[in-house]
């Protein structure tokens, strides 16, 4: 199996295709990235920007480059000794626009008889034999359907006519009572839809990829892939949602010929990854916690605890108490229709009616640790669930010791299918309560709300952090590290900049109270979220800021929603962003507190850029933020970028030229340049894993370690975390490590060593230092 030692992601799309890829391959090589990494390439719904929506799975997009462009792409990558990963998507299919989907198509005008009736996961006997479509503005809406080209339509939505349902002359109203399938008003979709979503989104269908045939014909064309030596290795978005993700995997390695394959697993903290799943690991969400978090200063819990509250009015957040809370406003909204689903299949000697199954079910989900059970493993944290459920709502218990031992029966047999379910469906309830609402609630300090991470979980010791590097180079050594993705709420460089306010939690507070005068928002634990993201982005345009407050606060859900707006709370909330660019005094106060934080959260990123860059796994490194990039949450981090700076910085430090200061676009280059050309170029420094103590007077202010064998000698990773606080104390002083041979910088070229060196003089031009050894 050939494997990654790096990879470079980019985002195909109409304006950046595979050919696009292709011509960017040299540069990519120069950079030392080892494989290229593209984001969906199948056929999507027209104009999607991100490909997650695929619409016929046998063929590339047209629009993204087709087979031409990806055989492009391979061959420039073959060139240039680079392999290619590529992301798929086999839990669902775009419906949007049933037209482009020949599967849904089949489905909506053949029903049951269609060929692809068992590929799409329907209850039929809830829809009386029938498809729920919710797109209508509300059921009355019927009076606006059409016949029009053989097709029934509604305004721009057009869905096909069942053989012989429709004769000249026929009422619309009538030929759609005819159909296989029933619009209904969108609003409807939350309780009494009848087909798996990703999610809650409807225009994403589930299929049943645990079927072979379905199985098969999805992925014919990604076998293809493999079979003529165009791909090496595939990222396998959302294993949550299948009914069998182990079962899968194993299929999937088979089909490929025991090719390199990660999984986009969420792994909570502690949890690992089941023994069974046939994958080299996941696609980084953890590693990105454990980077962000050694970076963030303990001493800025207790005050940051402190203004929290107080924007609460006085009240602490219980953070377990919250997610309950979200969890359940899922499960009792937007994924209602999901868990009703889940009630309908317990058996009726179970003496439970819907309401109260589903009641029950939604409990048993709320308390979920995790985001889903493998059964059998997995079966503890089941039951520990309902455990807790239980101590939640006592009136429960009998409902849920009915539940659990049919829960636990997630077999291949049909009994089994509300255990097997009921798995699909923790996750989207995690997502959604958790990732897509309780982050946006829980504010204290932005950095700590990301993808796969603990928010109660403040920061983490270089100690612990060496702890979990330790394990990870023992079981994970080819997972995939990532600081920033098209999913994450926050880039790399932004939240490195928000970590700083744990420095300085006196100043934030005072700067957000400013603001909060100048600029009133009448909902403070959104304003501290909003005012640290738009401090993090700085600068950014005002299109950019009202997109992410708007989106921040529907997503929060206390002031505002998604189904109901708010729209006198979301004309303040225009207002406090206009006024960055409106009110001088706001364009002030802002401007003098990113001066702040800027420096400090400089460095911060250049720490976790190195870090990530050099320790075990495969580093993946999101297109262009060799650069600094300062975006928020998609689609603001999915922004073209400009290949042309870079390459032009990178010739100009291949050349020379070292950045005037830490703090310009090309000491990020110059970190993420010489990190990737010596993973690539010199994999001999990369075998193992051991933690580099510092002396002195400012040694918990070095994360540091060495990447050799168990007796050292490889790549020597130095970084400065907690600036500030460095800074405060005077600097690193007499501060030393001690280097067993002498020792060359790859970013300056300055060698040291050996013997005791002062950390002072290695990171005299930057705040972090990759030492090799001498020649």
């Amino acid at each position: 199996m050939r494997t990654p030692v790096s990879t470079y992601r980019l985002q195909i799309r109409s304006g950046f295709t595979l050919q696009d890829a292709a011509d960017a391959v040299p540069y990519l090589k120069s950079l030392g990235a080892d494989w290229i990494y593209l984001s969906p390439i199948l056929t999507a719904e027209k104009g999607s920007d991100h490909g997650y929506d695929v619409t016929d799975p046998s063929a590339i997009d047209p629009d993204r480059g087709g087979p031409e462009g990806l055989a492009a792409a391979s061959a420039a990558a073959r060139k240039a000794g680079m392999g290619v990963l590529v992301d798929i998507v086999p839990n669902h299919v775009g419906v949007a626009t049933p037209v482009q989907n020949p599967w849904w198509w089949s489905l909506l005008k053949e029903g049951q008889g269609s060929p692809y009736a068992r590929a799409f996961d329907v209850d039929w006997d809830f829809g009386h034999g029938r498809i729920r479509i919710p797109v209508l503005g509300d059921d009355s809406d019927l009076d606006a359907l059409e016949i029009r080209g053989g097709e029934l339509r509604y305004y721009d939505h057009r869905f096909p006519l069942a053989e012989g349902s429709y004769t000249e002359g026929d009422d619309p109203r009538e030929v759609h009572r005819r159909q296989h399938y029933e619009l209904v008003g969108w609003r409807r979709a939350d309780n009494e839809l009848n087909y798996r979503r990703f999610f809650a989104v409807n225009s994403l269908a589930g299929i049943r990829v645990e079927l072979p045939e379905v199985f098969d014909e999805a992925h014919a064309e990604i076998v293809r892939w493999f079979r003529d030596g165009l791909v090496d290795g595939l990222r396998i978005d959302h294993p949550d949602g299948l009914a069998d993700p182990e079962g899968y995997l194993r299929r999937l390695r088979e089909a490929t010929g025991g090719s390199y394959l990660l999984i986009e697993k969420i792994l909570e903290p502690g949890e690992q990854l089941p023994a069974g799943f046939d994958c080299e690991g996941t696609t980084g969400y953890d590693a990105l916690a454990d980077v962000d978090r050694v970076f963030v200063d303990a001493a800025g819990q207790e005050p940051l605890d402190a203004l929290d509250s107080g924007l609460r009015g006085g009240q602490a957040v219980d953070y377990e108490d919250m997610i309950r809370g979200t969890k359940r406003r899922i499960t009792d909204g937007i994924l209602h229709s999901e868990m009703r689903r889940l009630a309908r299949l317990v058996p009726a000697h179970a003496g439970l009616n819907t309401d109260a199954a589903a009641d029950a079910l939604s409990e048993i989900i709320a308390a979920f640790p995790v985001y889903r059970s493998y059964l059998p493993e997995g079966a503890d944290v089941l039951k520990e669930a309902c455990g807790l459920a239980v101590r939640r709502r006592p009136e429960l218990a009998g409902a849920v010791g009915v539940l659990l031992p049919l829960l636990l029966d997630a077999g291949p047999d049909a009994g089994a299918e509300l255990g097997r379910r009921f798995q699909q469906t923790s996750g989207m309830v995690m997502a959604k309560g958790v990732e897509d609402t309780a982050f946006f609630r829980y504010t204290r300090l932005g950095t700590l709300t990301e993808v796969g991470a603990d928010p109660t979980e403040f920061s983490v010791s270089p100690a612990e952090f060496h702890t979990r590097m330790t394990r990870r180079q023992a079981d994970l050594p080819l997972s995939m590290t990532a600081l920033s993705t098209h999913d994450t709420k926050r880039s790399e460089d932004t939240r490195a900049r928000i970590s700083v306010i744990a420095e300085r939690p006196a100043e934030w507070k005072a700067a957000l109270s400013r603001l909060q005068e100048l600029a009133p928002l009448p909902d403070g634990p959104l304003a501290n979220l909003l005012w640290q993201a738009v401090a993090g982005a700085w600068p950014a345009d005002r299109e950019r800021l009202q997109s992410y407050a708007r989106k921040a606060a529907r997503e929060a859900g206390n002031s505002t929603d998604w189904l109901d707006p708010d729209a006198a709370f979301e004309d303040k909330l225009a207002a406090a962003v206009d006024a960055v660019f409106d009110n001088p005094a706001v364009r002030t106060e802002l401007d003098s507190l990113v001066a702040l934080l800027e420096p400090y959260g400089a460095a911060n990123s250049l720490g976790a850029k190195l870090v990530q860059l050099t320790m075990p796994g495969v580093p993946d490194v999101y297109q262009g933020t060799e650069f600094w990039d300062r975006s928020l949450t998609d689609p603001d981090n999915r922004r073209p970028f400009d290949f042309g700076a870079r390459r032009a910085a990178l010739a100009a430090l291949d050349a020379g030229e070292r950045p005037a200061s830490y703090t310009d676009d090309a000491a990020k280059l110059l970190v993420t340049s010489r990190a990737l050309r010596l993973r690539r170029d010199r994999p001999e420094l990369f075998t193992g894993y051991t933690p580099v103590q510092a002396t002195g007077a400012a040694a918990a202010h070095l994360l540091g370690f060495d990447r050799g064998g168990t007796e050292g000698g490889g790549a020597l990773t130095l970084a400065t975390r907690l600036p500030r606080g460095l800074e405060r104390q005077g600097g690193w002083q007499d501060t030393a490590v001690e280097l067993a041979t002498a020792m060359t910088d790859e970013l300056t070229g300055h060698t040291f060593g050996p013997g005791p060196v002062r950390v002072a003089g290695i990171l005299r031009d930057y705040p972090v230092a990759l030492l090799v050894p001498a020649a």
